[in-house]
């Protein structure tokens, strides 16, 4: 793999999305790629993450417009790898952020979207339009008794998404306005952020659901392996033995060398026609042979019907030659 395809594939924290034809150009930008924290979320896990995630936006869709009785729309925009202190780095310092436990995965996600959205879906549900200003404060325990309701549902919808995957019980842990004090995760931990654009009214946030790679990272392993049938697995098996028949036929470049000798640049770039180099290789002394520059045997030089040999020898004497 070439840096630029590790740059290509490597997670980046994503600027606001100020339009559809923006957003889609800064996903085609370099990203940036920290070293120090390698890459855990393989193709394969975003592939089944994405259909779990789409399945989660089609149902979303569906609970809220039937809850906020207005015209919405939930739609997966893409999934990236995180630090969760990086993740919260990109949100506002004004924002609502709800956690909820993974029972029986240990550890806890994050739904997170604007503050002025939440509230605007509490005013949809009470009736009102969910448009103008809203207010940007935290709720009160009404509103959060009329939004848990909510969550509640959403929740529900994300264990049926995920249940090709591996069985999910999700519940409401907590809400905050600020995040960070949402402590879902330890900072250094690898999360796994997946972006959504959301239509509410005349509103277009963008909201985020984010989870921990570590509580899911068996059960994307087993889903990206799965069982094989019978059939699958002698046809695997009659393949792998005919690999093997066929890897004895395989041609290899074999050497045979005296061994490895250093030379001052000065003197090797002054060299000419008649000098002589001392090997400073023992006459007894076996040769070094070598694929791919690789030793796996040593030999001494012989002969065999007038052409040039090496016959194997063991690596530890020169005696008891073995013929090759």
């Amino acid at each position: 793999m070439s840096l630029s395809d590790i740059v290509a594939d490597a997670p980046s924290v994503p600027a606001p999305r100020t339009s559809e034809g923006q957003g889609r150009s800064r996903r085609r930008q370099p990203r940036t790629y920290d070293f120090r924290r390698p890459t855990k979320l393989s193709r394969e896990h975003v592939r089944i993450l994405q259909i779990a995630q789409e399945n989660f936006a089609r149902q979303a869709t569906t609970t809220l417009t039937s809850m906020l009785r207005t015209g919405a729309r939930m739609e997966l925009v893409g999934i990236e790898q995180y630090s969760y202190d990086d993740y919260i780095a990109t949100l506002p310092q004004s924002c609502f952020v709800a956690t909820f436990t993974l029972e029986p995965l240990p550890g806890k996600g994050v739904l997170a979207y604007p503050l002025d959205t939440a509230m605007a879906i509490v005013d949809h549900m009470l009736g009102g339009a969910g448009a103008g200003d809203q207010p940007l404060r935290p709720m009160t325990a009404m509103e959060s008794a009329i939004t848990s309701h909510l969550l509640e549902r959403l929740l529900g919808e994300l264990a049926e998404a995920f249940a090709h995957i591996t069985p999910l019980v999700p519940a409401l842990d907590g809400v905050e306005y600020n995040p960070q004090l949402a402590q879902a995760a330890a900072g250094s931990e690898t999360v796994m952020v997946a972006t959504y654009s959301m239509r509410i009214g005349a509103r277009e946030p963008d909201a985020t659901l984010v989870l921990p790679f570590s509580a899911f990272a068996a059960a994307l392993n087993n889903a990206a392996s799965p069982q094989l049938s019978d059939s699958a697995k002698h046809k695997r098996q009659r393949a792998a033995e005919a690999l093997k028949e066929r890897l004895a036929e395989v041609p290899v470049d074999v050497s045979v060398r005296f061994n490895p000798l250093e030379v001052p640049s000065g003197d090797l770039l002054s060299l000419a026609v008649g000098d002589v180099l001392l090997l400073r290789h023992a006459q007894d002394s076996p040769l070094e042979v070598t694929t791919n520059d690789v030793i796996f045997a040593h030999a001494l030089p012989s002969n065999h019907r007038r052409r040039l040999a090496a016959e194997i020898v063991p690596d530890t004497a020169t005696s008891g030659k073995e013929n090759a």
